[in-house]
C-alpha cells in the first residue's frame, strides 16, 4: 500500500472531522447547504470505504503511523479485512440514514449534521485505531455525538430515554478508563500489538492485575454490545430515537462486538500462555442468555420499535456467543450474520416510521383489546373492502416488511438465511473438534436458541404484520416521499446481493475470521511498520 493509497487510511477519520467542523460554522437556517455538505462528505466516505475494502482484500495489513512515530511509541491506525468491512458497513448505514433524514428529520432540531459527522468520525476511529487509549478517545467522541442525536427532535420521551442512556454510558466510560489504567500500569503499553507480545511475559502477580483490568474493560464493551443484563438501556433508548438516528445506531452495539472480536484472539489467544481463553466462557454464557432474553422480548412485544430493539439484542447475543466459542469457522458465519442483521435492523427502523404514519397511534392497543374480547369485524365493512385496489405506497411498504420478516427470521432467499445456515453448519461441524468427539453441549444450546429466535421473530412479526397490513384499524395511505423509500429498498437489496454473491462474500468472511484468530500477521505488521523517509515527508 503505497503513495496516496497509504494516506487513504486516515481519511475515514479526517474527512468527517473536517466536515463536522465546517458544518458547525454555518447557521441552522442554512439547512440546505448543511445537508448538502453532510451528504457529499458521507458519500465520499462511502467511496473511500469501498476502496479500502478492496485494498484490505488484496494487500497486507496496512499501518498508518501518525506523526511518523513507530509503534508502540506513536499512534497507529491499522487497516485489515475486519476493520475495512466495518468501515463499509458504517458508511452504507450512514448514507441510508442521512438520505432518509433529509425528508424532514434533519430540521427537527439543532446541529443534526454536525453531530452526524462527528458520530461517523468516532465510529470509524474505533474501527481503525491500534491502541486502547485512542480507542477510548474515539469511543467518547462517538458517545458524545450519540447523546445529542438521541435527543434530536426533543419531546419528554426522548429526554427521559436520553438521560438513562447518558448515565449508563458515562458509567461504562468510567469502567473503560479504570480498566485501561490498570492494563497500562501492569504492562507499560496500550498498543494492542505490543500488548500481545508482552502478556506472555507477565509475572503471576501482574497477570492477575492485568486480568482484573481486562475484566473491568470488558464491562464497558459488553455494555455497549448490549449483553444482558448490561444492555437494558437499549430498550428505552432506541424506540425513543428518531427513525434515522435509530437506523445509524444499529451499528453502535457492533462497536462493542468488534472490539471484543479484535481483542480476545489478540490478547487471549494461544500465544498468551496462562491467560489463553480468558473470559471466553463468560462471553458464551452471556451471549446465550442475551439471545434467550431477546427472544422472550420479541415474543411479548406489540410495538414494532420494541420488536426491532429486542431483535438487536438477539443479534448482539448471537455475535457474543460466537466470539466466546473462539472458532474461526464459527466466526466466519458470525461476520456474515453481523453484516446482514445490522443492515436488516437499520432498514426495519426506517420502515417502521413509514408504516406507523398510516396507523392510528392507538391501533395496536385497540386491536389487542378487540382480540381479547373476541369482537369480530363488521361483515358489511369487509364486503366494501373486497376488490379494493391497493395503492402503490402500502404495496411497497408491505413488500419491504416481508423482506424484513424473511431476514429477521432467517428464511430464504435473503442473506439472513445464508448467514444462519453458515453459522449452523459451523456449529454442527466445529473445526477444532475431532471427527469422533461429537458436538459440544454449548454448540447444541446455541443451535437451539438460534432456531428458536427465528421462530419467535416469525410469530411476533406475523402478528404485527396482520394488524398493520391485513386488518388495520383506521388506516390511511401514508404520505411517503421517494427519498424515504429509497434507503429502505436499497438496504434490503443489499441483503439480496449478499445472498446472490454468497460464495465470494463467505470467502471474504472466512479469510477475515482466519486472520482474526491467527493475529501474528497483525502484530508483525504493526510492530515492524517502517517510518516514511524524511525526503517523502518534506522534512
Amino acid at each position: 500500500m503505497d503513495g496516496w493509497a497509504h494516506h487513504l487510511i486516515i481519511a475515514p477519520i479526517a474527512l468527517p472531522l473536517v466536515a463536522g467542523a465546517l458544518l458547525a460554522v454555518y447557521d441552522e437556517r442554512r439547512q440546505f447547504l448543511k445537508g448538502l455538505i453532510n451528504l457529499v462528505s458521507t458519500l465520499i466516505t462511502l467511496y473511500i470505504a469501498i476502496v479500502l475494502l478492496q485494498q484490505a482484500d488484496t494487500s497486507a495489513t496496512g499501518v498508518y503511523l501518525l506523526g511518523n512515530w513507530p509503534a508502540p511509541f506513536g499512534i497507529v491506525l491499522v487497516l485489515d479485512r475486519l476493520s475495512a468491512m466495518m468501515l463499509l458497513l458504517t458508511a452504507v448505514l450512514a448514507c441510508a440514514s442521512l438520505i432518509f433524514s433529509l425528508a424532514r428529520w434533519h430540521t427537527a432540531g439543532s446541529h443534526f449534521h454536525t453531530l452526524f459527522q462527528f458520530l461517523l468520525m468516532g465510529i470509524n476511529g474505533c474501527f481503525l485505531t491500534g491502541d486502547l487509549f485512542n480507542l477510548f478517545v474515539f469511543f467518547e467522541v462517538m458517545l458524545a455525538s450519540s447523546y445529542g442525536l438521541l435527543l434530536h427532535g426533543s419531546g419528554p420521551r426522548r429526554v427521559q430515554a436520553s438521560l438513562h442512556y447518558i448515565a449508563v454510558n458515562l458509567t461504562a466510560s468510567f469502567f473503560f478508563l479504570v480498566g485501561v489504567s490498570l492494563i497500562y500500569g501492569v504492562t507499560g503499553t496500550l498498543n494492542m500489538a505490543d500488548l500481545a507480545v508482552r502478556i506472555p511475559t507477565l509475572s503471576i502477580e501482574n497477570r492477575m492485575l492485568f486480568e482484573a483490568g481486562a475484566a473491568i474493560l470488558g464491562i464497558a464493551f459488553l455494555t455497549k454490545a448490549a449483553m444482558w443484563p448490561l444492555g437494558l438501556w437499549l430498550l428505552s433508548a432506541y424506540p425513543a430515537a428518531a427513525a434515522p438516528v435509530a437506523a445509524i445506531f444499529a451499528v453502535l452495539s457492533k462497536v462493542g462486538v468488534y472490539v471484543l472480536l479484535r481483542l480476545c484472539p489478540l490478547l487471549f489467544g494461544t500465544p498468551a500462555g496462562e491467560t489463553t481463553g480468558y473470559g471466553a466462557t463468560f462471553l458464551l454464557v452471556g451471549g446465550l442468555a442475551t439471545i434467550a432474553f431477546g427472544m422472550l422480548g420479541v415474543l411479548a412485544s406489540q410495538a414494532m420499535t420494541r420488536i426491532a430493539s429486542f431483535s438487536l439484542l438477539v443479534s448482539s447475543g448471537t455475535l457474543l456467543a460466537a466470539v466466546g466459542l473462539s472458532d474461526a469457522q464459527i466466526t466466519g458465519g458470525a461476520l456474515l450474520y453481523l453484516v446482514s442483521s445490522t443492515l436488516t435492523i437499520s432498514a426495519f427502523f426506517l420502515l417502521i416510521e413509514l408504516i406507523e404514519r398510516g396507523q392510528n397511534p392507538g391501533a395496536d392497543v385497540i386491536a389487542i383489546t378487540a382480540e381479547a374480547l373476541g369482537e369480530e369485524e363488521d361483515e358489511e365493512e369487509l364486503k366494501e373492502e373486497v376488490g379494493t385496489r391497493f395503492a402503490a405506497t402500502p404495496a411497497v411498504l408491505g413488500a419491504c416488511f416481508v423482506g424484513c420478516v424473511l431476514l429477521l427470521t432467517g428464511l430464504p432467499p435473503l442473506s439472513g438465511f445464508v448467514a444462519k445456515l453458515a453459522l449452523l453448519a459451523a456449529l454442527f461441524a466445529p473445526a477444532e473438534q475431532g471427527a469422533t468427539s461429537g458436538i459440544p453441549t454449548a454448540n447444541w444450546v446455541f443451535i437451539v436458541l438460534l432456531l428458536l429466535s427465528g421462530l419467535t421473530a416469525l410469530l411476533a412479526l406475523s402478528r404485527v404484520g396482520i394488524r398493520a397490513f391485513w386488518a388495520p384499524i383506521d388506516a390511511v395511505v401514508p404520505r411517503v416521499l421517494l427519498v424515504e423509500f429509497v434507503p429502505v429498498v436499497c438496504l434490503l437489496l443489499l441483503t439480496l446481493g449478499l445472498a446472490i454473491k454468497g460464495g465470494p462474500v463467505m470467502r471474504y468472511m472466512a479469510e477475515t475470521a482466519r486472520a482474526v484468530h491467527a493475529p501474528s500477521s497483525y502484530v508483525d505488521a504493526v510492530l515492524t511498520a517502517p517510518r516514511i523517509p524524511p525526503a517523502e515527508t518534506g522534512r
